[in-house]
């Protein structure tokens, strides 16, 4: 599936210092998708940032919980997300 902007990921706690900021997200899509390059469309106008930390949940039926981490947010347009090792 693809993101959806009436849909956007919830900002849980602001930057603090020079830490980076928690996000939450939950979708039915499974997080290899929200991986996807650019596949937060409206990132940057959301206030993402490289480095910010982000809980996906899937909910379509396991309710699984991945964490991962903002890689890239292109100046006004596109945040990319990869899975935190």
């Amino acid at each position: 599936m693809a993101y959806a902007v009436t849909n956007p990921p919830t900002l849980l706690t602001q930057r603090i210092g020079g830490g980076g900021a928690l996000w939450h997200y939950a979708s039915t899509d499974v997080s290899t998708d929200v991986d996807a390059a650019g596949y937060f469309t409206n990132g940057d106008a959301l206030g993402m940032k490289v480095g910010d930390v982000m809980h996906v949940i899937e909910t379509d039926n396991s309710y699984a919980l991945t964490l991962h981490s903002v890689t890239s947010v292109t100046a006004g347009g596109a945040a990319t997300i990869s899975a935190a090792v």
